[in-house]
């Protein structure tokens, strides 16, 4: 398969997840104005005073193949303190989503050598499967960079006979995409 077709293909994913924060940051924008404005108090204490829970969530969520978009908790960390805070709750979320893509890896790892996996896998996976068939350590980059299942591609890249070094390399554009879409959310905000 040539570069250009690949390129577009992360791309096209790449826009859905800069339209995906747009979204996101509208339906904040949105939230702020109409609701949190009205009980400011109220809303600032029920998350801002537990950020035990919050990273819990997170980690959950990441582990658990991104039920909440990272970025909602960049929103979360930006309002928590200072430039500095912010800065180290982006590394923490790129950190540990880092680490839960490859947990996911290790235990596609796994999973490819039990029975009954190879029957369920099938159902599993059978919308990334042609992807990664199509696209390889591409599709590991876009997964890193995009809205893509990290976790869920993670773990269909382990059940392969796909090198842990290799893999572990481009994962770490895992770590790009957060430097990027913290610092886009910084800014947006410093504009406002």
């Amino acid at each position: 398969m040539n570069l250009r077709v690949k390129l577009k293909f992360l791309f096209n994913n790449i826009l859905k997840g800069l339209l995906w924060m747009a979204i996101l940051a509208a339906l904040y924008l949105l939230a702020k104005e109409y609701i949190i404005a009205d009980n400011h108090d109220i809303w600032l204490e029920r998350f801002y005073s537990r950020p035990m829970l919050i990273y819990s969530i997170y980690i959950g969520s990441e582990i658990l193949f991104g039920l909440f978009p990272p970025e909602i908790f960049m929103l979360w960390a930006y309002f928590k303190g200072d430039v500095w805070h912010y800065a180290a709750n982006v590394l923490f979320f790129a950190g540990v989503s880092y680490a839960a893509g490859y947990l996911a890896f290790l235990i596609g790892r796994y999973l490819r050598k039990v029975v009954l996996f190879r029957f369920l896998g099938r159902k599993f996976f059978s919308k990334y499967w042609p992807l990664f068939r199509k696209y390889g350590s591409f599709l590991i980059i876009t997964a890193a960079l995009t809205p893509l299942p990290w976790s869920l591609i993670s773990m269909l890249v382990g059940t392969t006979e796909y090198p842990m070094k290799k893999y572990l390399n481009l994962a770490l554009f895992r770590i790009l995409r957060f430097g990027v879409y913290g610092y886009i959310i910084f800014q947006s905000h410093q504009l406002a």
